[in-house]
C-alpha cells in the first residue's frame, strides 16, 4: 500500500510508537535518476519522522565521505551509518553487486584475484578489508557502523575484533 519509504515511515509514525530508520545510498540509489533527487527522497523520509539512516554497503569510503558531504548541505541533520559488508567469498561480490549496485575499488578486486580460489584466505582477507575500512572510517569521525555480515556471528566477532585490538 505504500509506494514510497517515506510514506509507510509517516505511516507507522504515527500510528507506532517504533523507531524508524530509513536506507540511504552512497552512490544514489540504483533506480534514482541522479544524486539529487535521490538527496531529496532522503529529506522526505527525514521529514516523515525516520530518526536515522543505514546506508547501503559501500566498498570505496571516498564515496562515503562525499555523500557525508552533500547530505549535510542537503539539510539532513539525522545520523547515518555506515553499512560495511565484508565480501568473504568471490561469489559473494558478484551477487552484492548485483543487489546493491555498489562500486568495487581496485583493491577490492586486486583482493578477489589474489584469493578468490582460496575460500580461507578469501575470507580472512575480506574480514581484514572490513576491518580496514571501518579503522579509516573511525580516523575520518565516523563512529555509527552497521555490519552486514548476513547472521554469521563469527564474522561479525572477527570483526568487532580486529577492529578493537
Amino acid at each position: 500500500d505504500f509506494l514510497h519509504a517515506n510514506d509507510m515511515i509517516a505511516f507507522l509514525r504515527e500510528n507506532t510508537q517504533l523507531h524508524m530508520a530509513g536506507a540511504c545510498y552512497p552512490e544514489k540509489h540504483f533506480e534514482s535518476f541522479s544524486m539529487e533527487s535521490d538527496l531529496n527522497n532522503l529529506i522526505k523520509k527525514q521529514d516523515a519522522g525516520a530518526e536515522f539512516f543505514i546506508s547501503q554497503m559501500f566498498f570505496d569510503n571516498d564515496y562515503y565521505y562525499s555523500f557525508l558531504d552533500k547530505a549535510d548541505r542537503k539539510g539532513i541533520s539525522i545520523p547515518i551509518c555506515a553499512g560495511i559488508m565484508p565480501i568473504t567469498s568471490a561469489k559473494q561480490l558478484g551477487t552484492t553487486i548485483t543487489l546493491s549496485g555498489s562500486s568495487i575499488p581496485k583493491a577490492l578486486t586486486d583482493l578477489i584475484a589474489a584469493y578468490g580460489d582460496n575460500k580461507e584466505d578469501m575470507r580472512k582477507a575480506g574480514i581484514d578489508y572490513a576491518i580496514r575500512q571501518i579503522r579509516d572510517l573511525q580516523e575520518n569521525g565516523v563512529n555509527n557502523i552497521h555490519l552486514y555480515t548476513m547472521n554469521k556471528t563469527k564474522t561479525a566477532r572477527e570483526i568487532m575484533e580486529g577492529v578493537y585490538r
